[in-house]
This record gives structure tokens, sequence and C-alpha cells, in this order.
């Protein structure tokens, strides 16, 4: 058997795959160690102009070596790909124990809320400002302790600067200053997100969820909210102090310290030795004339700043299987088996917005980078591994094309799924004029809405 090296590590089975990247299990040659190896296509990262995003991304992950921030050792390159080699956690997503267990204990939940306070506080320490704390971006390692991951969506400020200007996020996580677009500060917005997170690890749901965005962003805005009658009065009192609308007068981290309720058990990190940290691997990789083409970003938030690929009239006739437009939008029963796709006038924002909503509310895993969308979760019989893939196109100044592909389970299952799918983003679906009032896919007769 032939085993494949990348420097000192050798590289094993594929353990995760994303929208822009493949996940394989590694191990140091040298010291021993486990490690997972994130591979990215130069090539990819060039198309979709990411170089500035993912160098960002890096250049925090090294700044914050904290107990509870998965780790980054260094990164690494060959002509047509990069290598980023980050801590090997075992123990799954935070998400994943959640909807397993329903709701957690007091004490577990109180237990990881007070490491992601640690690590969150720690990052802000840095200038670093995660923006999309949720379940799903906080992994658990073999002892069960937690790790913040995934800052992809996180800012550093320019110098000067002190508020924040880009809407970004997780809308059911999102804080409502944030929704404002008037400016806000990223340590209070994402102290709202860990309110929101505490909430959930001891209801087991969510405390702003509704299919329409404008009634979500309302209930968001107006902290409109309930606690079941579960909670503690303690830990009902802290929820209310954190999920506090007005930014000024919301609870701080240090405040969140000093809670009776937080405090009880409250352990604090032992901080690892501080090191020096050198992003010369990272500048060598990304530096590199091939990766820099396409020239500087200013500050974004993962679909910010970027706009959806455009479709130019080359790609339509390709699409539309010759000048047949209508094979371009909802198609007949028969043919959606691994692919579909509609039109929205809406703004693309909003398009990926509802989407994300609603595939969350659908019970499954989101996850976003530049107008393209992956949802994932297990198949309605949860034996195996479901996926879909979405991505946002401008044919037109005012129309936004959105590309369904299957990834991975049965051709059955991506048509019920995308039955459900379809009919929960009716407000948002422009229906041409060729087609009838009602879409081909129609929703079961036995269910309403």
């Amino acid at each position: 058997m032939v085993v494949r090296k990348v420097g000192k590590y050798e590289v094993g089975r594929t353990i995760g795959e994303g929208t822009f990247a493949k996940v394989k299990f590694a191990q140091n040659t040298e010291t021993g160690e486990s490690v997972a190896m994130k591979i990215l296509d130069r090539s990819t990262i060039i198309k979709h102009k990411m170089a500035d995003q993912i160098k960002k991304e890096i250049s925090i992950m090294k700044l914050v070596r904290h107990p509870n921030v998965v780790r980054l050792h260094e990164v690494l390159a060959s002509r047509t790909k990069i290598y980023i080699i980050l801590e090997f956690i075992t123990g799954g997503e935070l998400f994943d124990k959640i909807v397993h267990h329903r709701r957690l204990s007091e004490a577990e939940a109180r237990r990881y809320f007070q490491q992601l306070i640690d690590g969150v506080d720690f990052c802000h320490s840095k200038g670093v400002y995660h923006r999309d704390l949720k379940p799903e971006n906080l992994l658990l390692d073999s002892q069960g302790n937690l790790k913040i991951s995934d800052f992809g969506l996180s800012a550093l400020p320019e110098q000067g600067v002190s508020l924040l200007r880009t809407t970004c996020g997780t809308p059911n996580y999102v804080a409502p200053e944030v929704l404002s677009h008037k400016g806000y500060n990223g340590a209070v917005a994402d102290v709202w997100s860990c309110g929101v997170i505490l909430y959930v690890l001891m209801a087991g749901y969510l405390p702003f969820d509704e299919l329409d965005l404008t009634t979500l962003y309302s209930k968001v805005e107006k902290a409109d909210y309930s606690c079941p009658s579960w909670f503690p009065v303690g830990a009902k009192s802290l929820i209310h102090r954190i999920l506090d609308p007005n930014p000024e007068t919301r609870i701080t981290i240090e405040q969140i310290r000093d809670d009776e309720w937080f405090k009880k058990n409250y352990v604090p990190v032992r901080l690892l030795e501080d090191e020096d940290v050198n992003l010369d691997d990272v500048n060598a990789v990304f530096d590199d004339p091939e990766v820099g083409k396409e020239g500087q970003a200013n500050e974004r938030c993962g679909t910010e700043d970027m706009g959806p690929l455009n479709l130019n009239a080359f790609d339509l006739i390709i699409l539309s299987q010759g000048l047949n437009l209508a094979t371009l939008f909802d198609r007949g029963e028969d043919s959606v088996k691994h692919q579909t796709r509609f039109v929205s006038q809406k703004p693309a924002k909003v398009v990926l917005s509802s989407m994300e909503v609603v595939a969350q509310s659908m019970g499954f895993k989101t996850h976003i980078r530049n107008y393209k969308m992956r949802v994932e979760g297990l198949s309605a019989n949860k034996t195996a591994h479901f996926s879909v893939i979405l991505e946002i196109f401008e044919v037109a100044p005012t129309f936004f094309m959105v590309d369904i592909q299957k990834a991975a389970g049965d051709a059955s299952e991506y048509l019920n799924f995308y039955k459900n799918f379809y009919n929960n983003l009716e407000d948002i679906i422009w229906k041409p004029p060729f087609e009838s009032s009602k879409p081909r896919i129609t929703k079961p007769k036995s269910k309403k809405r």
C-alpha cells in the first residue's frame, strides 16, 4: 500500500468535506500526533477570489491560541494545493450532542457555557470577533472540552475603527444591532450569540425560530422570547441580561463572570504559554503571485462584498439545453432527481438567508461561503448521510438563479427534500410567464400552510 505524505505528515482517510475543502486525517511522523489536514485547491481559491478571506481566517486561528479554540499548527503548500494543519478533534459538534440528548443538564450546559465564555473572551482580548458563534461551530474533544472553530466570518477591525458594519452570521443567533446596518461592537454582538447558545443548551431548541425572515428579525430586535418552565431562576436571569436588545445595557463578559449562576463550579482555564505567533508560513503561501492575483479585498464577512457569480449568455444556453429557457427554471418531477433550479427577484442576501433559515428549520446543518451553501444531515431513515449544494448566480441585475444539486443521498430523498424546501420558499421564488400559477412540484395535499 502506498502511503501518501505531505511534508512530515502521513495522510489517511477523508473525515470531512465542505464546499471548498476536503479534510483528511493525518499523522505527524516526527511526534506521532494525530492532526486534521484541510486541503484547498489553489485554482478554486483564485477562481472565487477567496485568498484574502482564507488568509485572514488562518492568521486569526494562529493568533488565538487557547485551550477552548481549535489550534492551527501550520500551513503548507504545493504547486496546486494548500494544506492547513489543525488540531484533530474527535468528539464531534456540540450541535450533534444537543440533537441526540434533546437538551443538556444544567451542570453540563453551565460547563460548556463557561468554556465558551473563556474562549470568546480570549479572542476578544486579541481583537478578534467571531461573528458566527453557534453550536455547529463548537467542537468537543475526547475529554468533552469545548473548542471554538470556523473563524471564516471573524473580524479584525482596522486600527482606529471601533464599529463593524458588515451584516453577517446565522440569523437565529445574530444580535439585533447587527441587523440594524448602523454599525456594531463585535464583542457585544458575540455576547448575544453566547446567550442564544446557552438557551439552546438548556432548552434543546432556539429562542428565536421563525421560517419567515421578517418575523424572525422582528422577534430578535425586540428580544421576543420566553424561557421554558424547567429553566433555573439563575440561568433565566442571566439569559435575560445577555439577550438585552440594547447593546449599551447588555451584560459584558466581565459581568457574566461575576454572575452567581455562572460561578458555580467554575474553574478558570489554564492559559497556554504566551507564544510568539509566526505568520511566515501563511505569508509564504498566500503572498505567492499566483494566489494573490485577485488583488486586495476589504473587510468582509463570508458572502459580503463579493456578490454571486454572473452567468453570461453562453452559460445560460448550456443550462437551458439550447434556447428553451423554460428548462432553466423549476422542472417536472421526473427530471428533478439530482439537480434543479429556481429564480428570485429578491436580493441575493435575502435569498441566501431565507434558504439557510428554511434548511435549518428542516433539521439540516448549513455551511456558507461566497453565495454557495452546503446543506447536510442524516437521511430520512437516519442511516445515511444526505447533502445538497446550492449556489446563487446573477442572471441579470434583478434576477438571481439558485442552482441546487444533490451531493449525497438517493434521488427519492432529494425529491422529497426539494418539495419541502421549495414550498417553504414560495415567498421569494419568481414564477416566469410560461409557468402555471402553481409550481410543477406541489405540496402533498394532506399538508396545509
